[in-house]
């Protein structure tokens, strides 16, 4: 049950405590009370938009995809062009991956220095406090890093099945960062070419928050804003558990069947200069369900300097952020693991 590779401490699967039957959790995974989950209620009433992609145009989605994005960070979109079969499909084989043997899944047993592969935890830090789940991480693009062999052989179509999932994501964020360039006044192709043209990265996160018998002191997730461009997120339709910060709420996300959670990364935020804004967001588990959701990363070219493009730089709004690339981003969050929006915060110059 337990395996380092690296970490500081023996790792302990979230989903082996839950099957102990044990009646409490453990001391590292019991969160302080300011951070712990509202179970009894949606602690706000609002709800993040839905976009329906099949009813637009290009200029009206791209002023609903803005508005979103200005206003909340998230939306869903429904009738997004993913066939609903392959949707469910990668759903239903990825929970057969964590149905496997433990020795089985431990075979792609991760490590801090790429966290391609089977994981529990995040930040490197010793002693920290734990989030109540575990996950697979795997690289999808640049085609460099993409390796089958770091892929679950079991199910036996998983692999394909995921190869095919990524190609519809792909297509999907390219139509989104499209509007979302469009509503910043742009050129349809500026954004994208601002995250690296076709040399982008994506990456694929699944994560599987087991049962909890004390889902009111923990978190899935702990609070953080994505650390890349945009995540397409893909969740149990029967099971809330996602939660938004909106001002000082937390609003608890009420999925949609077959449709995708999409949200702005901090690379994004940098890029559109706080036009668009990356928003905190945490997970809450179940005693009675397990939960898998499926996050989709969406990223630019790992070695490229981003700050905001130079078009939306007026003497009214200087650039809020000075440069930095995703690569050296990143490993500030792999020492840290999630921290709220700490992580974009240090990027602000100083004006």
């Amino acid at each position: 049950m337990d395996s380092n590779h690296g970490w500081p401490e023996p790792i302990i699967r979230v989903q082996s405590l839950s099957e102990s039957g044990t009646e409490t959790i453990p001391t590292r995974y019991i969160k302080p009370p300011s951070d712990r989950p509202n179970i009894e209620a949606n602690s706000s009433t609002l709800s993040i938009p839905v976009i329906d992609l099949s009813a637009m145009s290009k200029e009206e989605m791209a002023s609903a995809v803005s508005a979103a994005c200005r206003e909340w960070g998230f939306f869903q979109v429904v009738n997004h062009g993913v066939r609903p079969e392959l949707v469910r499909h990668a759903q239903e084989i990825w929970r057969g991956f964590f149905r496997l043997p433990m020795e089985e899944k431990q075979r792609y047993a991760n490590s801090p220095t790429t966290y391609e592969g089977y994981g529990s935890r995040l930040g490197v830090e010793k002693g920290v406090s734990l989030d109540w789940g575990d996950y697979y991480f795997l690289h999808v693009l640049p085609s460099c890093l993409k390796n089958h062999e770091k892929w679950p052989a079991l199910p036996p179509d998983l692999r394909d099945i995921t190869d095919e999932y990524s190609r519809e994501l792909l297509n999907l964020c390219g139509r989104v960062m499209e509007a979302m360039s469009i509503g910043l006044g742009l050129d349809p192709t500026r954004l994208q070419e601002s995250f690296g043209g076709t040399e982008v990265g994506a990456c694929l996160r699944v994560n599987y928050y087991p049962k909890c018998p004390q889902p009111e002191l923990t978190l899935g997730l702990s609070s953080h804003s994505d650390p890349g461009g945009m995540t397409v997120l893909l969740v149990d339709n029967h099971v809330r558990g996602l939660q938004i910060r909106k001002g000082s709420d937390w609003v608890t996300v009420e999925p949609i069947r077959d449709a995708f959670i999409l949200n702005v990364g901090d690379q994004i935020q940098v890029l559109s200069n706080a036009i668009y804004k990356s928003v905190e967001h945490r997970v809450m588990v179940n005693a009675a369900n397990e939960r898998l959701s499926m996050a989709f990363f969406y990223n630019p070219k790992a070695d490229l300097p981003l700050s905001p493009i130079r078009e939306l730089i007026t003497p009214d709004r200087p650039a809020l952020y000075k440069p930095m690339s995703f690569n050296e981003y990143r490993l500030y969050i792999r020492q840290r693991g999630p921290r709220g929006k700490s992580q974009v915060e240090s990027l602000k110059t100083s004006q």
